[in-house]
């Protein structure tokens, strides 16, 4: 079956939510049961009118999108995780696990291949937070983009790994392949689901990332640090791959490091925790963290350092710019802020001076009008 006579067929099964389907508009379709349709749109969520005719409809759609792409969703298997034919991610769960009837989230593949430059025209980072970040990629710094659920961490990521230079070897694994990255020398990995009753092993991130350090990279990306390959990904960070990237599920900067610690201890593994916390607060540097806000928006809401630990073991996590609502428009409802300069001296700010880049000390002090904030709330 060609791809696009796949797709056509996916989109048939889903044909009551086919208009969310094909709206640029809409990032995600959450189905709670056949009657309730909710869809995502510029961060928001809405109620649609869209429905499917049965209970039984909806569940013989999934059933036939699992068929499509060679999975089986039914009461042995009630949960079904997918990638469908045009890069969207699919989750199912199937009563009588999901009490409200088939309960199905579709984050929607986006075509558009983002750049510093998008984020910055939309409000998301500022030009001297984007060309800091710049820099700390050429330079190989280790970054980790953290944030929750939707607040961009892929597309931060996507953004951050195409400026990679071109002379490096970049080796990408991911559960789902979800990342667009557009550099010259990729290899892309893809974990693979058990399945017994066919014979097939698992094939997890760890696996990948064992083999990734086989295949001579300069750099290792890990799309979504969610298990104990968190802990490969520190040794990988800690051993000459500079410039690795990952992201993980976390609120702050200083929280990125406590849930890498976290998944690191999750597995089997003998290494004591005060030699894990060491071993994170070495190999991490960067912590990019992506936030939602209230009214919709996405931002990049702190870049910090991660410059190991103090003497009673906490990481020690010191923002060089940080996003700051300034109040918010009363017609729209839209935040109104800016990125400002913590005043704080990257460690690594004499590699900037020595390798001649433009970018002055100047930039990181604390604007006049952040001053006035810090001294009113103080």
């Amino acid at each position: 079956m060609s791809s696009s006579v796949f797709q056509d067929a996916i989109k048939n099964f889903l044909r009551p939510v086919k208009d969310l389907l094909e709206d640029p508009n809409v990032s995600e379709i959450m189905i709670n049961g056949p009657r309730q349709i909710f869809a995502e749109r510029k961060g928001l969520i809405y109620l649609t009118e869209n429905k499917f005719t049965a209970e039984e409809d909806l569940l013989a759609a999934m059933r036939a999108i699992a068929q499509s792409v060679g999975r089986v969703i039914d009461s042995d298997n009630p949960r079904l995780d997918a990638r469908l034919p045009d890069g969207s991610r699919i989750h199912v769960v199937i009563p009588p696990m999901a009490r409200n009837g088939t309960t199905v989230a579709i984050r929607k593949f986006s075509e558009d291949k983002l750049t510093l430059k998008n984020l910055i025209s939309f409000g998301a980072i500022s030009a001297d937070a984007a060309r800091f970040l710049d820099i700390c990629i050429y330079l190989g710094k280790n970054v980790i983009v953290s944030g929750g659920t939707g607040s961009g961490k892929t597309t931060m990521l996507n953004v951050l790994g195409t400026r990679v230079p071109t002379t490096q070897r970049l080796l990408i694994i991911e559960d789902s392949a979800e990342l667009q990255i557009n550099a010259e020398h990729v290899v892309c990995f893809e974990t693979r689901k058990e399945d017994i009753a066919k014979g097939i092993t698992e094939v997890s991130i760890r696996d990948l990332v064992l083999s990734a350090m086989r295949l001579r990279p300069d750099r290792i990306i890990v799309g979504e640090v969610r298990g104990v390959e968190a802990l490969d990904l520190i040794q990988v960070m800690n051993t000459g791959h500079d410039g690795s990237m990952g992201t993980v599920h976390a609120n702050t900067p200083s929280d990125a490091c406590t849930r890498l610690e976290t998944l690191s201890l999750s597995g089997d593994t003998r290494i004591p925790p005060d030699a894990i916390r060491k071993m994170i607060g070495s190999a991490m540097e960067i912590i990019v963290q992506c936030s939602r806000y209230h009214d919709g928006s996405r931002k990049i809401s702190h870049i910090s350092e991660i410059s190991g630990l103090d003497d009673h073991g906490r990481y020690i996590s010191k923002d060089i710019f940080r996003w700051v609502q300034t109040g918010k428009n009363p017609d729209t409802g839209e935040f109104i802020g800016e990125m400002a300069a913590c005043g704080y001296l990257p460690t690594f700010f004499d590699e900037i001076a020595v390798n001649k880049l433009p970018f002055p000390k100047a930039k990181f002090l604390t604007p006049e009008w952040y001053r006035k904030i810090l001294k009113s709330a103080a």
